[in-house]
């Protein structure tokens, strides 16, 4: 086994790093995919982490450990504020496809142009008007006739 050479190059041992980190983040852990954004979950788990780990005799100050509560204390209030949002925009969404009830509308499907009077709209989050029978997204109307 003369001349064998078992150690890798700097440029090797880096595309194998590549590799597995490549490889890791498909990796599913505990029923959670990867994630590249941290949540408030997280961000508790290391104040946590922080706190247990700590030196005794070097403890954290409490102007660091006030600040990273308020911290945590802003990104949840910010991830409510987010939610409440999207719950404000379906509903925006579906009271404009109930006022176009009644409302000539052109529809732009493709290369199909669709003119007629919306007979009704469905609700949630993607609401659609239902013209001449048929349901379109509310980002297909091309123009709107008032009646």
């Amino acid at each position: 086994m003369e001349g064998l050479n078992t150690t890798m190059s700097a440029v090797e041992q880096r595309a194998v790093e590549n590799a597995v980190i490549d490889y890791n983040k498909t990796l599913v852990v505990n029923g959670r995919t990867t994630n590249h954004e941290l949540g408030k979950d997280d961000f508790l788990k290391l104040l946590i982490t922080q706190l247990s780990n700590q030196d005794p005799t070097n403890p954290m100050e409490n102007t660091q450990f006030i600040a990273q509560m308020a911290q945590f204390s802003s990104l949840e209030q910010m991830t409510n504020m987010n939610t409440e949002f999207a719950k404000l925009v379906d509903s925006l969404s579906t009271s404009q496809a109930v006022s176009m009830i009644g409302k000539t509308v052109e529809i732009s499907n493709g290369d199909i142009q669709v003119t007629g009077v919306v007979d009704g709209a469905t609700v949630g989050g993607q609401p659609q008007i239902q013209v001449n029978g048929m349901l379109y997204d509310m980002g297909k109307i091309s123009a709107i006739y008032g009646n």
